[in-house]
């Protein structure tokens, strides 16, 4: 919802220029991954690690004019073996505009590329300084897959309710999604060509008491032709339809969160029917954030993803030998702190014990995998 918070803390009207109200902002983030097993954005079990993990981004916004914010962000990112290799791209791109703004309601409309309303973290998942951790869970915010739920081409219209005891936000937008590589490589071994259709997605949000318990419901319909370049030309339509139950507790030294998702994903349409699929994963994570002494932040996470909810150890998929059970789950427990040293400067460190490789980023791993292992990672991280 950040950006909606942008668009609605609207100051009285009054006489500036519009260069006075442009933003300037940019972010650094280098990491270094170890690994004992298996590997994950780069050679992390090789060679005392990766340091193939870096983030970097820069945004601008202004007012032309009172009801009208125009914000742009535009992003580097190298994450291992998933061809973006600091290839710059549009993070977002947006023409926001007001409708109607009082002291109870603000309703208004974006333009453009929109980052997705999907749970807690997905509009502002590429900035460290907004994250509880290096790595948001995996199970819902995942790496491998990410352009598919990132963001989108389109439009989007929001509403904000203040209420007596709390604030409700509704954002729901139809567009073309963001399909990159990573989706194409995580769908089949014969990485297809996906070309995003028309998708909508939505969220509806409650913040009560100061945001002490916030609660969201998150829904969306991405579909992408796919195509497979072979001898028959085959072509079909993928569906991804995600449902996001969103749930987080406040206090001033402590936070508990908690998400939930049913993941829905269908290939229809291939000529091949063995190739098709209707497959419904699940998703949870239950997180427990404490802070102490003003500028540390310490973080305990036990997360959860099943890629099949009718094969959820995996066995029926390992019995064709297609890939080994333990593909089709991975169980996280994380633990890891936050360090900032000063408002612009972020350091960050945690571990992660998993069992399974269900979110194990795949141009990384072309060999066997180990289903049990472990994972270091710090990071840097600078803002302006």
């Amino acid at each position: 919802m950040a950006l909606i918070a942008a668009a609605c803390n609207v100051a009285p009207a009054r006489a500036e220029g519009m260069l006075d109200t442009v933003q300037v902002h940019g972010f650094l983030s280098q990491a270094l991954i170890v690994t004992d097993e298996n590997n994950f954005f780069g050679p992390s079990s090789h060679d005392g690690g990766s340091l193939q993990y870096t983030e970097i981004g820069a945004n601008l916004s202004f007012r032309p004019r009172q009801d009208v914010l125009i914000a742009i962000q535009g992003i580097s990112r190298r994450a291992g073996a998933d061809d973006s290799d600091f290839e710059p791209d549009l993070d977002y791109g947006l023409v926001d505009y007001q409708l109607f703004s009082s002291v109870d309601r603000t309703l208004g409309i974006q333009l453009g590329r929109v980052k997705n309303p999907f749970g807690f973290y997905n509009q502002t998942r590429d900035v460290a300084f907004t994250r509880p951790s290096i790595l948001l869970p995996q199970s819902i915010y995942f790496d491998r897959t990410r352009s598919v739920g990132l963001a989108g081409d389109g439009i989007s219209i929001y509403e904000q309710e203040r209420l007596p005891n709390g604030t409700l936000y509704f954002q729901a937008g139809i567009g073309k999604p963001q399909v990159n590589d990573d989706a194409e490589k995580a769908l089949s071994t014969t990485e297809p060509t996906l070309d995003g259709q028309i998708s909508i997605i939505s969220q509806i949000r409650y913040e009560h008491d100061g945001g002490r318990i916030i609660a969201a419901l998150s829904a969306g319909r991405a579909q992408s032709r796919y195509e497979v370049d072979s001898k028959d030309s085959d072509s079909g339509t993928f569906v991804f339809q995600p449902w996001i139950l969103s749930l987080q507790y406040n206090e001033d030294l402590w936070s508990l969160t908690a998400e939930y998702a049913l993941r829905k994903r269908s290939l229809s349409g291939l000529n091949n029917a063995q190739h098709n699929y209707d497959i419904t994963g699940e998703s949870w994570y239950l997180q427990y954030t404490r802070r102490f002494q003003r500028d540390w932040q310490w973080l305990l996470r036990y997360d959860v993803l099943v890629n099949d909810r009718n094969d959820r150890s995996g066995r029926k998929l390992a019995a064709t030998g297609a890939a080994p059970a333990y593909s089709q789950f991975a169980k996280d427990l994380t633990t890891g702190v936050q360090w900032r040293i000063h408002p612009q400067v972020l350091l960050a460190a945690e571990y992660h014990h998993v069992d399974g490789t269900g979110w194990l980023t795949i141009g990384d791993n072309e060999g066997e995998t180990d289903q049990y292992w472990n994972m270091l990672l710090f990071q840097a991280s600078l803002r302006f």
